[in-house]
């Protein structure tokens, strides 16, 4: 049989048809190696064989014994029940029990004088031995050497439990796995023999055997230790080929030119950089000299001014002779960024009008809901070259779009977008243009490593001078009630100060929303089970305010369903002072700068996540004077969302936050839609845990990628690494 064939083998061939159906509609397997990659979770352990007069306590055993009596016991006025099992094997005596559903079937098959194998751990009840919800196997009595047998196999084993579904429970899967266990012998081994030797790894075909059928606890450290670093480096190899391809791609260099655009606007700057604002920019400007495309990750905290270092990188390509785009995920941001970007730049962002400065360019706006003759202008002046800058929403992707010559991409809260947008982009360069993706979502380095492989990073860790601390508070709202009014007594003093204030709420809350069955589903609930009530909304919390606690003040509403030349005036008026409360949803998660604001209150924070409370709570404190951010919630103190809201109170780093916000999420949570080509193929491999692992195969896909791209020399790398892009995995990456 042909090695790469036999893996992918249809399980229907293997086990049938029933059992496939089930194995690929719930369990998403459909091939012989699909079901050789679905590791046990866990492992049972099964101690040796023992006798009933020598129970260890507190260890696990298997025992083999008669059934001398078994009676069902009532308990909780009737509630519950309990199964009780005496055994019995001539040196001693020992109780079994079973509880609730799980006396159904030990009560019609363990019947007084039957024979049969148990095992389990030791406890004590009562001053009694027992044995609780012990798995058994019965044996034929007439029998006597399929019975040795049978105890063979079955004492002192690590049972292994797979991840099962209703449909199919795991020790069906166990004989499934049994079923093409033997298919393993025939696997496609895809590391280089010198480095599974120099690294003292197992073979892959013997891995295989020991994760599933292991004999000893150290045979699945050793499975584990290998499977783990195949997943690593095979995806380590693909994102090393990309980086490789990418340096291979031509690309116009883009040099600083002296008494250009970009050294007009630093001289007019009121303030200088950060050390680290001048770091990366020198890493931005050293890509940028190149002749293949700059392809670079710059993550930066909340504030830390990558806007600034994006706007000087834009300003260079202008100076080059190209043209720049940067694509933000929400009209309102890309509005903020508009704005700030036309201030910071004054006459120089007047570029060709009167007034303007003769170094100057034009930076236009593109969003989808613009009118006819501005939309019409913004695109003429991208044709023809007269716009350097192009700040837009993903109307910027849509085939009208024409550059002159575009030479920089830069991306704004990369999570929002998915590769094709990013792709779609950069195609309307004549060459491949350089790219700048950017994120105030701090990223762990080893999920850095493993979702933007492909990118080289660059962080920006300070804060520019004059930024303000920020106190961060939880206010348990149902516990202590007095916490809230006293809340709101904050905001106003904030406002009474001369500042302003956030109120952020999850739903916005008008009635397209709530009509229908489900909506009155969701009100019946929550009538029942306040748990269960809908979250808070914009327009409610607005209207009780400005009649109630912050009656007098200027409350405003803010939320993605406003016509956005709506929108655009709230977010002037409270830019302007106008407006002092601004109760909005999460569309001023990102970007939105307004140094006057420093308070934030944030409504039902529990059904937020870490990283979208952090985002949030870095729209105040951008002044001078300090900022205040109140976690509103009802959740229980002892619950997991209290403990997440305290994590975020208990810290401003970001990148602290997200290793807890990584801890507490499934990994595939975090690693997004996008990236779901990863995260399919990562079953053994943690993230956040293995560090080490991805750090190391990183290294050794880069030596190997640099010694043969092509990995000629390697085809059972090639093969492997063949199966696991498949066309989803594959235009992930390539898009990446």
């Amino acid at each position: 049989m042909d090695r790469v064939s036999s893996f992918d083998e249809p399980l229907k061939k293997l086990l049938g048809g029933a059992t496939a159906k089930v194995m690929a509609e719930h369990l998403d397997l459909h091939t012989v190696g699909d079901l050789l990659h679905h590791y046990p979770r866990r492992y049972e352990e099964r101690g040796k064989l023992t006798a009933l007069a020598d129970l260890p306590l507190d260890e696990h055993v298997t025992v083999v014994a008669q059934v001398a009596d078994a009676r069902i016991l009532m308990f909780n006025n009737g509630r519950g029940k309990r199964l009780e099992v005496t055994l019995t094997d001539g040196s001693g005596r020992l109780q079994l029990v079973f509880f609730g559903h799980g006396v159904h079937k030990p009560h019609k098959e363990l019947l007084p004088g039957r024979q049969a194998m148990f095992a389990g751990k030791v406890s004590v009840f009562n001053r009694k031995m027992q044995l609780a919800h012990p798995t058994y196997q019965l044996l034929d009595a007439s029998d006597a050497d399929e019975a040795t047998e049978a105890v063979d196999a079955f004492a002192g084993r690590l049972l292994p439990i797979y991840p099962a579904c209703k449909q199919l429970d795991s020790w069906r899967i166990a004989k499934a796995v049994d079923a093409v266990l033997p298919s393993a012998q025939d696997v496609v081994d895809p590391l280089p023999v010198a480095l599974r030797e120099g690294r003292g790894f197992t073979p892959l075909p013997e891995a295989l055997l020991k994760v599933h059928r292991p004999q000893t606890k150290a045979d699945i450290e050793d499975a584990k230790a290998r499977l783990k670093w195949d997943e690593a480096f095979v995806l380590q190899v693909a994102l090393a080929r990309r980086r490789y391809a990418d340096t291979q791609l031509p690309a116009v260099a883009r040099r600083p030119v002296a008494d250009g655009l970009l050294d007009a606007f630093d001289a007019k700057l009121p303030f200088t950089l950060t050390e680290g604002q001048e770091k990366v920019s020198k890493e931005i400007f050293d890509d940028l000299a190149t002749e293949h495309p700059m392809h670079r990750l710059l993550q930066g905290e909340v504030g830390s001014g990558k806007t600034m270092v994006a706007l000087r990188a834009m300003l260079t390509v202008v100076d080059a002779g190209g043209q720049a785009a940067m694509l933000a995920p929400t009209e309102v941001l890309a509005q903020q960024h508009h704005r700030s970007i036309t201030e910071m730049m004054g006459e120089l962002a007047e570029g060709g009008m009167l007034g303007g400065s003769d170094r100057g360019t034009k930076v236009v706006l593109l969003t989808g809901s613009m009118g006819t003759a501005a939309r019409r202008q913004a695109l003429l002046d991208l044709v023809t070259g007269e716009a350097g800058i192009v700040i837009g929403t993903h109307a910027l992707i849509e085939d009208k779009v024409q550059f002159h010559d575009l030479g920089l991409v830069v991306v704004d809260e990369q999570h929002r977008f998915g590769v094709e947008q990013r792709d779609a982009l950069r195609s309307k360069g004549k060459q491949p243009p350089h790219l700048l993706v950017m994120t105030a979502t701090p990223i762990p380095r080893t999920v850095a490593m493993t979702v933007f492989g492909d990118l080289e990073t660059s962080v920006l860790d300070q804060l520019p001078a004059g930024r303000s601390p920020i106190a961060s508070h939880v206010v348990p709202a149902k516990d202590k009630p007095h916490f809230l009014a006293r809340a709101w007594e904050r905001v106003r003093e904030e406002v009474e100060n001369g500042h302003q204030a956030y109120v952020v709420c999850p739903r916005i809350g008008d009635d397209a929303e709530e009509e229908g069955k489900q909506g009155k589903a969701k009100k019946k609930a929550a009538e029942e089970d306040p748990e269960k009530r809908p979250p808070l909304a914009v327009l409610e919390i607005a209207d009780e305010l400005r009649k109630g606690a912050l009656a007098g003040l200027s409350v405003e509403v803010l939320h993605g369903r406003m016509h956005p030349d709506e929108k655009d005036d709230v977010m002037r008026r409270f830019a302007a002072g106008d407006v002092d409360v601004l109760v909005a949803t999460t569309v001023i998660e990102v970007g939105v700068n307004v140094p006057n604001a420093t308070a934030m209150v944030i409504m039902d924070a529990d059904r937020f996540g870490v990283s979208q409370l952090h985002q949030l709570r870095g729209r105040v404190g951008r002044g001078s004077a300090p900022g205040l951010c109140l976690l509103v919630s009802e959740a229980h103190e002892a619950s997991p969302a209290r403990a997440r809201l305290s994590a975020v109170a208990a810290t401003l780093d970001g990148f602290e936050l997200s290793r807890i916000d990584l801890e507490q999420r499934r990994e595939g949570d975090v690693l997004g839609q996008a990236q779901s080509g990863v995260r399919s193929s990562l079953r053994m491999l943690t993230v956040i845990d293995d560090e080490e692992v991805i750090a190391a195969a990183r290294e050794e896909a880069v030596a190997i990628v640099a010694a043969d791209p092509e990995l000629e020399h390697l085809p059972e790398l090639r093969t492997v690494l063949a199966a696991l892009l498949d066309k989803d995995r594959e235009e992930y990456l390539d898009k990446g």
